[in-house]
């Protein structure tokens, strides 16, 4: 096999791990949670770190790992961030303890496992880069995004098979592709120029880490409720470590600056086409970070149930009837790199930014009990428009800085789609739970009282909307969560027909519609605002501006020769 689809096959492979191992586990969150027999309901920072605490640790350490490989060679760390995946999912595998012993545990090996798919990710852009000539970059990067977007449907589906199996499965699925990774990665060869002479830039790195994790933490522990309040941004520590956060991650480009030997090329930020190439991926991230939320809870708590289907089962069909969004992210991620080689990234780019906008604006207009064929159409337009942004942007991003840069060209990519991703995810449940404080209770009030149950109106609309909420996206009946949370001789008061009406698969659907779709229209008119702002910066990008370099082969090796130039290609 040819060099370059070697290259391009492992980075395929780590990119299947990482993304399987994040849907999988949104699905499977149950089943985890009753085999190590604790109540997620009740442990809402275990959930919260298992589900947020891999992303964090990843969007951390990208930029660091990036450089560190420019140093040491890319090769290295991506092969080290296979075998720490994999060793981390056999301890996830045998994870010993129940209880919070059990959970504090899988939060650990989970965060480990995060050390090893950032060291991989943060070079799989630049082996890419590495292996194949610029004018067939924008293919090959559109064929790892489309095994990406097809990892995301695998996840789903293999969380809801492994799940019901034995939940001990849905970490053990990833030690064969681990192994596999591990192995194929001895095939791959150091092919740019490391940076040698240079020394790690230690005030950049605690700089920036530090920074990065007191913004994270500050953002994750805002969702988590504080007092009376249903979350923690009034916080006095959440309002701190935010604060000290963005302040040190302003002091990283000064001390970059000034440093011997930086971190990262803050000079790389003059290049148009890395900058407002990384800024539109910003602004995309952050609209659909937290889209995959919002959808998943408008199917698990509202049309699915409306449909017959048991609240067990929603998160399984939640990810079937997804598929959509998959399917157009796989069809145009290759065929958008193939025609940004030709034609360049700057006009492919900014239409499927503006294809995403269009999708976000009719999701925020459909009904709660919408047509699926219409849901679908619109799901397929919006992966489309994903598919056809994704590939020839980060194309751009990889061409435009030198081979000595492209670790951390890498990681600064992924690093800040990471973190708008999380801050997305942030945004869009404060968004919902601020929207379910204010309208849930008065809904609730007025449903039961339409069904003659005044007393209970009373009781149950005082119980946090944040339990119906998880209750929902972890396949639980949450009418069954918000009544279990009452005392039994409340419970016992209920006529049978009522408790029979409100634990049905209609009446809680349609009531909390009304609560959650204006929170949901919000959010979506935002990410269309977001993903219009993307599309300009993309078409600001002006010209196609490339590093290039002559590869020479040999025995089928390549190799770089001595000579490089900085080629300026004029958009077509």
């Amino acid at each position: 096999m040819e060099y370059k689809w070697t290259a391009l096959l492992v980075v395929i492979i780590s990119s299947l791990i990482s993304m399987i191992n994040m849907t999988i586990i949104l699905i499977s969150l149950p089943s985890i949670f009753n085999g190590i027999h604790i109540n997620p309901l009740n442990s809402f920072q275990y959930l919260l770190w298992i589900l947020m605490g891999y992303g964090l640790v990843t969007a951390t350490l990208l930029l660091s790992f990036g450089r560190i490989s420019d140093i040491y060679g890319r090769i290295k760390m991506f092969r080290l961030g296979f075998i720490i995946f994999t060793i981390a999912s056999v301890f996830l595998y045998l994870t010993p303890s129940t209880g919070n012993s059990g959970a504090l545990e899988i939060i650990i090996f989970r965060l480990i496992q995060a050390v090893g798919a950032a060291l991989f990710l943060a070079n799989s852009a630049a082996i890419i880069r590495d292996a194949f000539p610029p004018n067939e970059m924008g293919k090959a990067l559109g064929i790892n995004f489309a095994s990406l977007g097809a990892a995301q449907f695998i996840g789903l589906v293999l969380g809801g098979i492994l799940a019901v199996l034995n939940w001990r499965y849905v970490f053990l699925i990833s030690v064969p592709f681990g192994l596999v990774g591990t192995i194929w990665s001895f095939k791959l060869k150091e092919i740019s120029h490391k940076t040698s002479k240079t020394k790690i830039d230690v005030w950049g790195n605690l700089t920036f880490i530090s920074g990065i994790i007191l913004l994270l933490l500050g953002v994750t522990y805002g969702l988590v409720p504080y007092g009376s309040n249903p979350m923690g941004w009034n916080n006095p520590l959440v309002i701190t470590t935010m604060i000290f956060g963005l302040l040190i991650l302003t002091l990283f480009p000064f001390i970059e600056k000034r440093v011997e030997s930086p971190m990262f090329n803050m000079d790389l930020f003059k290049n148009k086409m890395f900058t407002y190439a990384n800024t539109a991926n910003l602004l995309m991230s952050l609209a659909r970070g937290g889209m995959m939320f919002m959808l998943i809870l408008l199917l698990q708590g509202i049309w699915l149930p409306l449909h017959g289907y048991s609240y067990e089962s929603t998160p399984f069909w939640a990810g079937i009837y997804m598929l959509p969004l998959v399917i157009g992210t796989i069809i145009m991620g290759p065929i958008s790199g193939i025609l940004s080689d030709k034609y360049g990234s700057r006009g492919i780019a900014t239409i499927g930014m503006l294809i995403s906008a269009a999708g976000f604006l009719m999701l925020a207009a459909i009904p709660y009990n919408f047509n699926y064929i219409e849901f679908g159409i619109i799901l397929f337009l919006l992966g489309s428009g994903v598919g056809m942004f994704g590939s020839p942007n980060s194309s751009s991003v990889m061409n435009s800085v030198p081979p000595q840069d492209r670790g951390v060209a890498s990681g600064m990519f992924f690093t800040l789609m990471n973190t708008s991703m999380i801050v997305s995810m942030a945004l869009f449940f404060t968004i919902l739970i601020f929207g379910l404080t204010q309208r849930f209770p008065d809904t609730m009030i007025s449903a039961l009282t339409s069904i003659g149950a005044i007393h209970l109106a009373l009781i149950i609309s005082n119980i946090p909307p944040a339990g119906a909420l998880f209750s929902a996206l972890l396949g639980s009946n949450p009418v069954n969560t918000m009544l279990s949370n009452l005392p039994a001789s409340t419970v016992a008061t209920i006529p049978q027909s009522t408790l029979n009406t409100i634990t049905g698969t209609t009446w809680f659907p349609t009531t909390f519609a009304n609560a959650f779709m204006p929170s949901l229209r919000t959010s979506f008119i935002i990410g269309t605002i977001l993903c219009l702002i993307a599309s300009f910066l993309s078409a600001l990008r002006g010209e196609k501006f490339i590093h290039e370099y002559k590869v020479l082969k040999s025995d089928n090796k390549p190799n770089i020769s001595q000579q490089e130039s900085d080629q300026k290609i004029k958009s077509k």
